[in-house]
């Protein structure tokens, strides 16, 4: 499970898992042992039986070890997209199942017959909830040529006002990025995009002193070729492109290895019912942020993953599928007809 949501990552995960009667191991982000010492805590005070949850505190080169023990029936990983095709490279030479949720770069469309204010107003929050650490939040700001100028105006001002500071603060809206390493990172995407072509408009500059502070960002002229359009953003940067409509839209959304969610803001609710069809991701929300809810089933296509958590869909994930068939009395005068019944096999994996 990964650092940035270490509770309810894990959470949304375990829940069902466990009440479907599997037992459960968990390897979390090396920097939230805390964390995982604390989730083991609370399953033991809530009555779980010993060892039906325990945590491991490991070094990542000994999953392969744990992913190979016969007493493991699946896999499950949130995280980055080398770490999931590694995953699943061990758990398919050992012939177990696996849910990937990866990375994504989460379209956010703005159409011109939408409620511009509340749209933009939506999108500085969906790029910078968790200083834009989150796989659902969103990165590709992709908005019709009639409202582009308004749209880019409105997050300028918005991304200028943020308040950075301390996590700790209730007021801050802006914290610090996890770890050095990671704000470099972002850093370098930033300076390649305007090297791509792309025109920064606000922010792009690490902010100096103690913390990895990296400013709300915006850059403009971004699509196919520039860095921030084309890879994961893990930070508080916002790539805007405008197109002429929207089926344009549709196209430059679609025009990426990730699919795990999406955004699409417009008043015509049989014209969001339409587009939303075609947008390739796992998820799409109609004048809303992408979020993930206990009641719903969330999960991603293409290089964001695959499987589904929360939902009956994410309960079902963690249960094997048994088919019984009861065949009919020989007898004549029974008059019985074949029963075949679908349940789920000793409702756990194992």
């Amino acid at each position: 499970m990964p650092w940035n949501y270490p509770f309810w990552q894990l959470f949304r995960c375990a829940a069902p898992a466990l009440a479907a009667g599997n037992a459960m191991v968990l390897k979390h982000a090396s920097n939230v042992p805390g964390c995982a010492l604390a989730i083991e805590r609370i399953f033991a005070e809530a009555g779980l039986p010993a060892g039906l949850f325990t945590t491991l505190l490991i070094h990542n080169d000994e999953v392969a070890k744990v992913i190979a023990d016969e007493r493991i029936a699946a896999v499950t990983l949130t995280g980055s997209e080398r770490a999931g095709a590694e995953v699943a490279s061990h758990a398919g030479r050992h012939l177990k199942k696996t849910v990937l949720e990866l990375g994504g770069s989460d379209a956010f469309i703005i159409l011109a017959n939408s409620d511009i204010e509340k749209a933009i107003d939506t999108a500085v929050k969906a790029r910078v909830q968790n200083t834009g650490q989150s796989c659902i939040a969103a990165k590709r700001f992709i908005v019709e040529h009639a409202v582009a100028p308004q749209v880019v105006e409105g997050l300028k001002q918005r991304f200028a006002k943020l308040k950075m500071g301390s996590p700790l603060d209730a007021n801050t809206e802006l914290g610090p990025m996890a770890r050095g390493d990671l704000r470099d990172g972002l850093h370098d995407q930033v300076q390649r995009s305007i090297a791509d072509g792309a025109r920064l408009i606000i922010g792009g500059v690490p902010r100096p002193g103690p913390g990895y502070y990296y400013p709300g960002t915006l850059l403009v002229d971004c699509g196919p070729g520039v860095a921030a359009w084309d890879e994961e953003t893990f930070g508080p940067v916002a790539a805007v492109m405008a197109v002429s409509d929207a089926e344009k839209a549709i196209e430059a959304a679609n025009a990426s290895p990730y699919g795990l969610g999406a955004s699409l803001w417009t008043h015509d609710l049989t014209l969001a019912e339409r587009l939303a069809a075609r947008i390739e991701s796992g998820s799409v929300f109609v004048n809303g942020m992408v979020k993930s809810d206990p009641r719903v089933p969330f999960g991603g296509v293409k290089r964001s993953g695959y499987g589904r958590e929360l939902g009956r869909f994410g309960i079902h994930e963690w249960t094997n599928i048994k088919t019984v068939w009861i065949e009919p009395s020989t007898a004549p005068s029974s008059g019985s007809t074949p029963r075949s019944s679908t349940t789920r096999s000793g409702s756990s994996l194992a």
